[in-house]
């Protein structure tokens, strides 16, 4: 690159974002609970949360809220007997999942 040129903005707050750390704390699971409990009544993550506490700044994108789920091989073969399909037919899987989630949020 010469001189004379700059880097789009994209990129430099592309940079600005590599050069943060990711810092995990273990925290005895009472800890962990309030700090997660406090996010989900303030809708925020719990890292959003924890910037919070420190009265460090909190970024006020649009977050998509979901939850998420990792499903091995093993998970998707167990799953399609489950509901009768092939273990190929993940979207499928996929869509009986979520229903069998909202069966469980509406039950009484």
């Amino acid at each position: 690159m010469s001189k004379g040129k700059h880097l789009p903005e994209a990129w430099l707050k592309n940079q600005k974002a590599a050069k943060a750390t990711q810092v995990a704390f273990d925290l005895d699971e009472k800890f962990q609970y309030t700090i997660r409990k406090a996010a989900l009544d303030e809708g925020l993550s719990p890292s959003d949360q924890i910037r919070t506490i420190l009265g460090l700044v909190v970024s006020k994108r649009p977050k998509r809220p979901r939850l998420t789920v990792s499903l091995s091989a093993e998970d998707y073969v167990l799953l399609a007997d489950k509901y009768g399909l092939s273990p190929d037919d993940q979207l499928e899987i996929k869509k009986r999942v979520l229903d069998d989630l909202v069966h469980f949020v509406e039950q009484p």
